[in-house]
């Protein structure tokens, strides 16, 4: 059950990241509800998954999820492109 709550932490971080894209600085009311909602959300899940999981396998799996979630997100839906 703590692995679910780990993945939803994962979940809530990658939407809340991609509202915050869309905020252009909090100014648009909807993705900023969307991004403190998905935050608030994200850190309670994680805190969750604190419990059982090691803090060094939860932290690195939710970072590394994240940022490969994230990345692809900003690939397809923000047109970005990878850079190294």
């Amino acid at each position: 059950m703590n692995w679910l709550f780990l993945f939803l932490a994962i979940i809530f971080e990658t939407v809340a990241t991609a509202c915050l894209k869309m905020t252009n600085g909090f100014t648009v009311l909807l993705p900023s509800i969307g991004t403190v909602i998905g935050y608030i959300l994200c850190f309670y899940f994680l805190s969750l998954a604190f419990r059982t999981i090691d803090i060094s396998i939860a932290y690195a799996v939710w970072g590394a999820l994240g940022i490969v979630l994230v990345s692809l997100i900003g690939f397809f839906f923000f047109h970005e492109t990878f850079s190294f």
